[in-house]
């Protein structure tokens, strides 16, 4: 087995112009989007461990809110590829990425309407 190190981002609420009906492609809905991407990690980290050995959380909020300005995710599962990609392009230390996404818009009772994408570095 391999060590990693879990970072996680929760409940970020970002506007993102997605939908297939059209009363969804006009405007921005919000989303909220959790993050969990495994890390590679060093085998020890000491009390002064600088923060190269990990991985910035802002990075994880950036690559979920920091969407292409005027793009239309036709899925969310689309929204969901696109963070995992910015993930794996910007650190070759990541190794899983797991994007929860819920479409807030479409909630009636407090319900979680969504999905869960998990992708691994190939």
């Amino acid at each position: 087995m391999h060590d990693s190190l879990k970072l996680q981002v929760r409940d970020l609420e970002v506007q993102v112009l997605t939908g297939v009906y059209s009363e969804e492609t006009h405007l921005p809905q919000p989303l909220r989007i959790s993050l969990t991407v495994d890390l590679d990690c060093p085998e020890h980290f000491a009390p002064d461990t600088p923060l190269t050995a990990s991985k910035s959380y802002i990075d994880l909020k950036e690559a979920a809110s920091r969407l292409p300005e005027g793009v239309h995710f036709t899925l969310i599962e689309g929204v969901a590829d696109h963070i995992a990609e910015t993930l794996f392009v910007s650190d070759s230390r990541v190794r899983r990425v797991q994007v929860e996404i819920v479409k807030l818009a479409i909630a009636e009772a407090g319900e979680s309407i969504g999905i869960t994408l998990v992708r691994h570095r190939k």
